[in-house]
Parts: C-alpha cells; structure tokens; sequence
C-alpha cells in the first residue's frame, strides 16, 4: 500500500466515523447498513489522486468511464435492499470499483455481482481479493441477463440506470425478493421492485443521477 493511502488510513476510521454520522442526519435509519458502511475503507476503492475526498458525499470517477457511487446512494439502496432483514443471496448488476459489492457482503450470506468491463473487474477482483471479502462471486458477464445459475435472489441490485427491467431477470427473484435500480432516461428515479405470490409491485422512489447500463461485454 502506498504512503499515501496508508496516510490516509490512519485517520480514515474518524473520517468514516464522520460520513457515518452524516448519513444518519441525511435519513440513513438502518444501523446494521451504518455499521457495515463503518468498516470499509472507501478511499481504497477510488483513485489515489481522489483518495482524500473518497469520504465525501459525492460520486467520483474511477476509470472507465464510471463512477463510484456517493455514500448516500450505497447507504439508501443497501438499507432499501436489506429491508430490515438478513439476505441470503444477493445479485449485484455492475461491480464497478466493488464498494457496493463490500458493502452487501456484509449484509448477505452471498454475493454475486456482474460487470461487463473486463479489465475493471481484474482490478476489482484484486482490490476485494487483498480486503479478503470471501463471500463473493465476480463473473465477466453481461448484466441484463441476470445469472440465473446462481438465483433465485432475494435481493438484485442494479448500480446503472435503465429504462426497464427485462422479465427473465425479475424471474431470478424469489417470492418476498426485493429488486433496487435506478430507472429513467433524461430524469432518474430510484425504484422498489418487490415480488409477490400475485406478481410484481414496482414503488418509485427519490431522484438520482446514474450511468447508462450497457448491454454485451467489453473485454
């Protein structure tokens, strides 16, 4: 680890302690999200030149055209997700840097999680691999399909906006499984897809900004 980010790690648990606080007063109610979000170090999963405002309550830019999301965004899916209950297996569609995919690992006995960028999911898998998050699975896919070998989940998260939810990946959801994703095109929202034993509620929720989920793979 460089100097400058074992630098910041000493005093990242009091920076953290800090975004934690932040999030409370922002309506963040979920402690056991709280606690999670209060062990992971964020400034190692962004840049080393942003790695002083990793703790912000922004998105930055990590490579790739992407982008880690702000707190506020991982901590309101996650407690959204989470609703209040253990998860068992979830399904993550864009791995991204992998602290969303950190975070869920705290909250759930397995995590899938897709990315379509290949040479940003060799990174990530390194990043999670030196944290040694073992409940994790990382595929090199694309996301819309789903991974139906893996399911059914109780839990898909999208981290990219779209403007609908193919029906072969709402079937990876079991009955009482919670689907959480941005939706929109000029104006996002956050959206609530819950499964029950008749179909499919689907709850939009506050205003956000994404990027676009692409389809296929890059290599």
């Amino acid at each position: 680890m460089s100097a400058h980010h074992s630098g910041i790690g000493m005093t990242s648990q009091r920076t953290r302690m800090r975004m934690i606080e932040r999030l409370r007063e922002q309506g963040i109610a979920d402690e056991v999200v709280l606690s999670a979000m209060s062990t992971i170090p964020r400034h190692l999963f962004v840049e080393e030149a942003l790695a002083s405002r990793a703790y912000e309550d922004a998105p930055l830019p990590i490579n790739f055209g992407q982008t880690i999301s702000s707190p506020w965004i991982v901590a309101r899916m996650s407690e959204l997700l989470r609703a209040n209950a253990r998860l068992n297996n979830v399904l993550e569609i864009g791995t991204g840097c992998g602290y969303q995919t950190a975070v869920l690992a705290k909250l759930t006995d397995k995590v899938h999680s897709i990315e379509r960028i290949g040479p940003l999911l060799t990174r990530t898998r390194i990043r999670l691999h030196k944290l040694q998050i073992k409940n994790i699975s990382l595929k090199h896919a694309d996301g819309l399909l789903g991974l139906a070998e893996a399911g059914p989940f109780d839990g898909i998260i999208m981290t990219a906006v779209t403007t609908h939810v193919p029906s072969s990946l709402l079937e990876q959801l079991v009955i009482g499984g919670r689907m959480v994703f941005p939706k929109g095109s000029q104006k996002q929202n956050l959206c609530l897809i819950e499964r029950n034993a008749q179909g499919y509620t689907e709850t939009i929720l506050e205003e956000v900004k994404f990027v676009p989920l692409l389809s296929g793979v890059e290599r």
